[in-house]
């Protein structure tokens, strides 16, 4: 089979087993809820289901016991409990290990073989689970809050809905391997099902390509799912195939009373309502007027007598309209924002070249064109944004599992889950919080029996937080154990030598500390911590992206580990400033004035600038870069805030504001202090992109007497 269709089909099973674990953790907090267990009943049997038709029948076999377990505790005959929930997260793992490998004729491995006993093993107790239930009715609960995309519409036992279903396979559908009639056996399985095939695209047999599908369906369905079940049978065809779905909403007519087959075909849109009338006028049936009238087909008319036949009291009303959404790799994405970050570049170089020929024709057009690359910019960047919601659902897993394992019990708390970051800034957050979560886990939060002693609640919360400020997001995760023992980072500190036994820290200096290479407070290594590693891991990467790391603790109440990050790393807003004859950017989001330099500024000795009421230290950017050339006699400071301070930075002349396209520097210049990048500027020149954070670790630091009058 094509690799491409294989592909496409990991993607989306991928999905849906990330919506399957987010389901599971959720249903373990409300196993009672029924919209969760059908929810996660669903995502397995699409799985299992499409498995097989795409080439990966291993995987589908080995899903098999676990739906009919599910299935068991969807009908009531099972309740679901913890062990039921470890068994699906398990099978959701090897699962996906499955779908990975190729080797679809291999036997299973003995990981596998003992889920599969597990399943049936579970699955054997489902009578007698059954007869308790009875006995014991469960209360009903409401549905629960959770993901939008996790949860299937189930209606209640009986409420059963129809719905109109049109599908329109692809001409090519047959050369991925789809089976077309499998995807209506499963459509049986969710109730009474009515299909009529549209054969008028077929040609003459001398045309006919038996490896093009010309067929369509027309199907009635009634059923007591929900209409995302119907989409989950086509969810992996959709993308390439026609699919409508409408639901039939039951009308007050009589029991006795059958749909009108002019009103069905009004409601399809096949004829006017016009023609209907006219038809009627002439006394004979129908449907014969308007096929012999050639205003429908004997197919349309086949069809339509079919819903006829299908249901007895009907009101068509409109169903939601097709999904306006496609899926695009990420590859493409990638590829779109490097060509218009070209086009940001060659535009600054049209609009820079009508300033200099003077010519207002040029220039307006330039204008205009310079108005059209910002929408476009702005949209293709909108385009890689993410909710951050999607990486906070994997650490419920991450808690979860790690809590029993240390014998904690422990929530995750997410809040602002649909703050939107550049996807490239998400996957490289994946690891810094991973950490952040264990270090909170293993350090931060008591023990069930520690806290019950201190007067706290046994179940920890770790709450994570993520929220816009300007340019930058803001994640904060907040813990309510008992803090950090700045005594015990201390004694650390001395012991391996990164601190002075008699040097005197602040508080803010001390817990930084423990983000140093190696350091652990740890008395034993453990697989959760103890190497010294996870701490500089969070450090380092959250440096790499451009952001800040702050640390906040209170004995006995917990810590918060704060990170602020730029929104994207590929196109940003900068100040482009001069020294000499070389041009560099500065994030314009860290920019807070522009002000002249005096001679009593340019002093060796302070360094240090009066600014409103107060002193900031400042760093001469010519000798900090050993610029050539040169000072000029009047100069400019451009104060930027990194980290809370203020510091300044001393550039010959502030040319502008610039949309920068960030370039990244090559591997022989990556480690060159106090540059982030560089930018292709519209004459063609380079100009290097300052990392003002880095470059203000070598501003002096200002004496706390040092205070302007």
């Amino acid at each position: 089979m094509n690799e491409k269709f294989k592909e496409t089909f990991r993607e989306e099973a991928d999905e849906l087993l990330v919506q399957l674990e987010a389901t599971l953790l959720e249903l373990e907090e409300q196993p009672a809820d029924m919209e969760l267990i059908n929810a996660a009943f669903r995502a397995i049997h699409t799985i299992k289901g499409s498995a097989g038709m795409f080439g990966f029948e291993k995987a589908g076999h080995f899903t098999h016991d676990l739906e009919s377990l599910l299935d068991g505790c969807r009908s009531g005959r099972r309740a679901v409990d913890s062990h039921i929930i470890d068994l699906a997260l398990r099978a959701r793992d090897k699962i996906r290990g499955l779908l990975a490998d190729d080797s679809d004729s291999a036997d299973f491995d003995d990981e596998a073989l003992a889920l599969m006993d597990e399943f049936r093993s579970a699955a054997s107790g489902l009578e007698a689970d059954s007869a308790v239930m009875e006995a014991t009715p469960v209360p009903a609960s409401p549905p629960a809050a959770g993901p939008a995309a996790v949860k299937m519409a189930v209606q209640a036992e009986g409420d059963a809905r129809t719905y109109r279903i049109r599908f329109e396979p692809s001409a090519d559908i047959f050369l991925n391997g789809t089976r077309v009639l499998r995807l209506f056996d499963e459509l049986a399985t969710l109730g009474q099902l009515s299909s009529v095939p549209d054969m008028s695209r077929v040609p003459l047999l001398e045309s006919l390509d038996p490896e093009v599908c010309y067929v369509a369906w027309n199907s009635m369905l009634t059923t007591t799912a929900g209409i995302d079940a119907i989409k989950d049978i086509f969810i992996f065809v959709e993308g390439s195939s026609a699919v409508k779905i409408e639901e039939v909403a039951l009308g007050d007519l009589s029991s006795d009373t059958a749909p009108r087959l002019g009103e069905i075909l009004v409601d399809r849109g096949t004829v006017r309502q016009e023609d209907i009338g006219e038809a009627l006028r002439s006394q004979h049936k129908l449907g014969e007027v308007l096929v012999e009238r050639n205003i429908v087909s004997n197919t349309e008319l086949e069809s339509a007598l079919s819903e006829q036949a299908h249901i007895k009291r009907a009101q068509e009303r409109q169903a939601e309209g097709p999904s306006t959404s496609i899926r695009v790799s990420s590859e493409k994405l990638d590829e779109l924002v490097d060509l218009v970050g070209e086009l940001v570049t060659m535009q600054a170089r049209l609009l820079r070249t009508s300033t200099e020929i003077l010519d207002p024709g040029l220039s307006s057009i330039a204008e205009q064109l310079d108005r059209l690359v910002e929408q476009l910019r702005d949209n293709a960047m909108g385009m890689r944004m993410l909710p951050i919601g999607s990486t906070f659902n994997k650490f419920r897993r991450v808690v979860r599992d790690l809590s029993s394992e240390m014998g904690k019990d422990v929530e995750l708390v997410a809040v602002g889950a649909d703050t939107e970051l550049d996807k490239t800034v998400i996957e490289r957050l994946n690891d810094p919080l991973i950490h952040i979560i264990r270090n909170s886990l293993d350090h931060g939060l008591e023990s069930p029996a520690d806290r019950r002693a201190a007067g706290k609640s046994e179940r920890g919360s770790i709450c994570i937080k993520a929220e816009h400020a300007g340019a930058n997001v803001v994640i904060s995760v907040s813990d309510d154990g008992r803090g950090m023992n700045l005594a015990a980072i201390r004694a650390k500190a001395v012991e391996r030598g990164l601190v002075g036994a008699q040097e005197q820290l602040s508080e803010a200096d001390a817990l930084m500390l423990i983000f140093r290479p190696g350091f652990s407070t740890a008395k034993s290594v453990t697989s959760v911590s103890g190497r010294g590693v996870g701490m500089d891991v969070v450090k380092r990467e959250i440096d790499s992206l451009g952001g800040t790391v702050q640390v906040d603790s209170r004995p006995g109440r917990g810590s918060t580990i704060i990170l602020k990050i730029p929104l994207t790393l590929a196109i940003i807003e900068g100040l482009l400033v001069r020294v000499s004859d070389e041009y560099f950017v500065l994030p314009l989001s860290l920019v807070e004035a522009c002000v002249e330099a005096s001679d009593e500024d340019d002093s060796e000795s302070s360094r240090l600038l009066r600014y409103r009421g107060d002193l900031i230290p400042y760093v001469d950017l010519r000798r900090f870069f050993a610029v050539p050339g040169s000072t000029p006699a009047h100069r400019q400071i451009v104060v930027v805030n990194v980290q809370e301070s203020r510091v300044g930075m001393v550039v010959d002349a502030v040319v502008g504001e610039n949309q920068t396209v960030i370039k990244p520097l090559g591997r022989m210049y990556r480690d060159a202090v106090g540059l982030s990048g560089a930018t292709i500027m519209g004459d063609g020149r380079v100009a290097l992109i300052i990392d003002c954070m880095k470059v203000a670790d070598f501003a002096p630091a200002r004496e706390p007497k040092a205070r302007a009058s």
